[in-house]
């Protein structure tokens, strides 16, 4: 499997409109790709203009198609500006699960 995890700062008085977007993005995401298994949007205990995103895809071919889809697309294109650092960073280059097995995924 493979995971995204993804910290994000948004920019002060943008907090509500980003947060329909991003929503907007994890529900079509979970809804229309077959290889997206989870997308999580945690909002942080400390800060509510951070979130952490928790993404799980049967591969990393899943996690490119998943940022060639039209709601990743409306997504980024809406958000560009509100993030609170200069730019987006995601999560790097992604990363693999452990544990548990992908096999014991359903």
């Amino acid at each position: 499997m493979f995971v995204i995890i993804a910290p994000i700062q948004i920019k002060e008085g943008h907090r509500e409109e980003f947060i329909e977007a991003m929503l907007d993005d994890a529900i079509g995401s979970v809804r229309d790709e077959p290889g997206c298994l989870r997308f999580d949007v945690i909002q942080d205990g400390a800060d509510e203009h951070r979130i952490w995103l928790y993404e799980l895809y049967v591969d990393e071919d899943a996690f490119k198609a998943h940022l060639e889809t039209p709601h990743f697309i409306k997504w980024r294109d809406t958000v560009k500006d509100w993030f609170a650092e200069s730019e987006y960073k995601g999560a790097g280059g992604g990363s693999y699960t452990l544990y548990p097995p992908d096999k014991e995924w359903k």
